[in-house]
């Protein structure tokens, strides 16, 4: 479907909580796509980030890029026949979002210098599909899942997240980004909702497209 449309690398973005992960999944299963999954509980230093972010926030972050490039390259070189696409729950430039959130003035210098030299041959998305929600949908999702580490984040932690992840997505240099705002729609216990936004991703916009979905 999407590779037909020159789609062989979707991914889903979005803030925590927002859902990516549940619509990764759920477009990688219909579509028979190869998921690809952010490892976050494989971070040691996550936890301890919740805990206090001043003190690991560097540590966290330096992990997370990591992580991620190691991810994607694998993932890109284990695509096979029986999958004519990946979809991932998040993006390698997602990171820079979170580090400059996150980090001191010193510590995003030394973060961005390993972040630029790093910067080469990284697969990157054909089409990013951003989920976006307001500060209260977010705050109502993360306590719903009831992650103990994230029982801490606060609305004006999230608040000064969206605020980057909107500027990163509305500027996106590397493929066009279908922006999704999910406040009134669910897509994963309703069918409806699920397809609203399955046909929005199918229509494989080329460039930067604002999309609000009414649920009923």
């Amino acid at each position: 479907m999407l590779r037909e449309k020159g789609v062989h690398f979707l991914a889903i973005e979005g803030a925590i909580g927002v859902g990516k992960t549940s619509l990764a999944k759920i477009i990688a299963e219909r579509w028979n796509a190869m998921f690809i999954e952010e490892n976050f509980e494989e971070n040691p230093f996550l936890e301890k980030f919740y805990q206090n972010k001043q003190a690991y926030a560097f540590q966290t972050q330096l992990f997370f890029l990591l992580d991620r490039l190691k991810q994607l390259q694998h993932s890109a070189l284990q695509s096979d026949l029986f999958h004519d696409l990946l979809v991932s729950d998040f993006t390698y430039d997602k990171d820079q979002i979170f580090a400059a959130q996150n980090l001191s003035e010193s510590e995003y210098a030394m973060y961005d210098q390993v972040a630029k030299a790093l910067n080469h041959d990284i697969p990157r998305p054909d089409l990013v599909v951003y989920l976006q929600a307001s500060v209260p949908t977010l705050l109502k999702r993360i306590h719903g899942r009831g992650r103990t580490m994230e029982k801490t984040i606060e609305g004006s932690y999230l608040s000064g997240l969206m605020d980057r992840f909107d500027r990163h997505f509305w500027n996106y240099p590397y493929a066009p980004v279908l922006i999704i705002n999910t406040d009134n729609i669910d897509f994963v216990h309703n069918e409806n909702h699920l397809q609203l936004v399955l046909d929005a991703i199918a229509s494989c916009p080329k460039q930067t497209t604002y999309f609000v979905p009414e649920g009923k």
